[in-house]
C-alpha cells in the first residue's frame, strides 16, 4: 500500500541551539549534522547565517559535508539576510533559504508596526529575493497558530506566486489545541491556490505540552514536513521532539504516512545532542528517556518478563535501546528478583528465593534502587553464606 512521505525537518543546531547555556561550536555541529545526515533527515537547519560570524562559518561547514540531506539556512525578511545566507550555503548540494515573517496581529501592530498590506508586500519581496539565490525556498508566516486563517491564506498565495516550495506554518507560542492547528492546516489546503504547488510544513513550540500533538494534527490534515529538534530542544518549553513524531508514524500512522529516518539511530542522537549541549534529558521523557522501558513495579516487570509487549508499544531495539531494564526497587517482586539474580548468575530455588526476598525487601526500604552489586553482597550474606 503506498504511503505518503513526511519530510523531516530538523532545526536543532538553530532552533534547539537558541536554548541558553547550548551553544554549540562549530566541530560540535559538524559532528550532529554528520549523524543527522546519516540518520535519514530531509533537512538540516544549519544555522541562522547573519547572526554572528560563528554562524555564518558553522553553516558553510555544514554545507560542505552534508551528503544526503538539504542544507538550510534561516533568514529575516531582509535582503541583507537573504543573501549573507546564500553566501554560507554556497556549498551545499541541496541549498535552501529560510525566510520569512509575522503574521499575526500582535506581530503586526507591535513588532513591525505595519498593516497586513506592507507584511504581504515584505513577504513576497523576501521570497523572490531569496529564490533569485536558490530554488528551494521556504517561507515562515511567523506566530501563525495566532494568526487569523484568511489574512494567512492570502500570504500564502502570494508567495507561493513568488516562488516558495515550502509554506511553514509555525505555532510559535504553543497556543493552539490540536483540533485547532489541524484545521488552521485543513483551512489552507482547502483555500490557497496553488497549494499544491508548495508543501505545508509544521513547526509547533511546546509551551502548553501540545507540540508532538499538534504536529501530527497537522500532518493528518495535510502538512508533508514536520519541523523538529532532537529531544524536543529549543526556545523556552521546547520544539516538537523528532523522535516523537517519528514512531508516532511508524507505530500508529504507517498505513498512511512514512519517513526516511533509520529509528534505530534514535537513542544514540539523543545521547550526542545530550552530551553534546549539556542538556539533560529527563528520564521518564517518552522514546529516548533513560525510564522509557524500564519497569520497577513488581505487576509490570512480572508481565514483561513473561511477555515484553504486555506493557511495551515500542521493541525498545527499534530506537537504539538494546533491551527493557527491570529495576529492582521496593515495589518489584519475587519474579524480578528471580530474573535479575539469574542475569548475574544465580538460578534460585523456590526456598532460595524465599530467603533472597524477605532480605531484599529490607534492603530496598532503605535505597531507591538496589543495583547488581547490592544484589550479589545480599544473595551471598543471606542465601549462599
Amino acid at each position: 500500500m503506498a504511503t505518503d512521505k513526511i519530510f523531516i525537518f530538523d532545526t536543532t543546531l538553530r532552533d534547539g541551539e537558541q536554548v541558553p547555556g547550548c551553544k554549540l561550536r562549530k566541530d560540535q555541529k559538524l559532528e550532529i549534522a554528520s549523524v543527522l545526515d546519516q540518520m535519514g533527515v530531509d533537512v538540516i537547519e544549519a544555522g541562522f547565517p547573519i547572526s554572528s560570524p560563528g554562524d555564518f562559518e558553522a553553516v558553510s561547514a555544514v554545507a560542505k559535508i552534508v551528503k544526503n540531506a538539504t542544507v538550510c539556512g534561516l533568514s529575516r525578511s531582509v535582503e541583507k539576510d537573504i543573501k549573507v545566507a546564500a553566501e554560507a550555503l554556497v556549498y551545499a548540494k541541496y541549498p535552501r533559504i529560510h525566510t520569512g515573517i509575522g503574521t499575526s496581529e500582535s506581530h503586526m501592530k507591535f513588532k513591525f508596526k505595519c498593516g497586513p498590506e506592507e507584511i504581504i508586500e515584505r513577504a513576497v519581496a523576501a521570497v523572490k529575493y531569496a529564490k533569485s539565490f536558490v530554488e528551494d525556498v521556504e517561507f515562515y508566516a511567523e506566530d501563525a497558530g495566532r494568526s487569523e486563517n484568511a489574512f494567512l491564506a492570502r500570504v500564502c498565495e502570494e508567495v507561493i506566486k513568488a516562488g516558495a516550495t515550502v509554506l511553514n506554518i509555525p505555532d510559535t507560542t504553543g497556543y493552539c489545541l490540536p483540533e485547532e492547528y489541524g484545521a488552521k492546516i485543513k483551512y489552507l489546503r482547502e483555500n490557497v491556490k496553488g497549494i499544491e504547488r508548495a508543501i505545508l510544513s509544521t513547526h509547533c513550540h511546546n509551551d502548553l505540552g501540545l507540540a508532538t500533538a499538534n504536529s501530527i494534527a497537522g500532518v493528518i490534515n495535510g502538512a508533508r514536513q514536520i519541523e523538529s529538534t532532537i529531544n524536543g530542544v529549543g526556545e523556552r518549553a521546547g520544539n516538537t521532539s523528532l523522535e516523537e513524531v517519528v514512531m508516532i508514524i511508524k507505530q500508529k500512522l504507517s498505513n498512511q504516512f512514512h519517513t526516511n529516518i533509520n529509528s534505530r539511530m534514535l537513542k544514540p542522537t539523543s545521547l550526542l545532542v545530550s552530551n553534546e549541549m549539556g542538556m539533560f534529558v529527563q528520564a521518564n521523557k517518552a522514546i529516548v528517556g533513560d525510564n522509557a522501558f524500564a519497569h520497577s513495579s513488581g505487576i509490570h516487570q512480572d508481565g514483561v518478563i513473561k511477555n515484553r509487549e504486555t506493557y511495551e508499544i515500542i521493541d525498545p531495539l527499534e530506537v537504539g535501546v538494546p533491551k527493557s531494564s527491570i529495576v529492582l526497587t521496593a515495589r518489584s517482586g519475587r519474579a524480578a528478583l528471580a530474573y535479575r539474580a539469574k542475569e548475574i548468575g544465580y538460578n534460585l530455588t523456590k526456598d532460595e528465593l524465599d530467603v533472597a526476598y524477605a532480605g531484599f525487601l529490607t534492603l530496598a526500604d532503605n535505597q531507591k534502587e538496589v543495583k547488581d552489586e547490592d544484589l550479589e553482597v545480599l544473595l551471598k550474606e543471606k542465601v549462599f553464606a
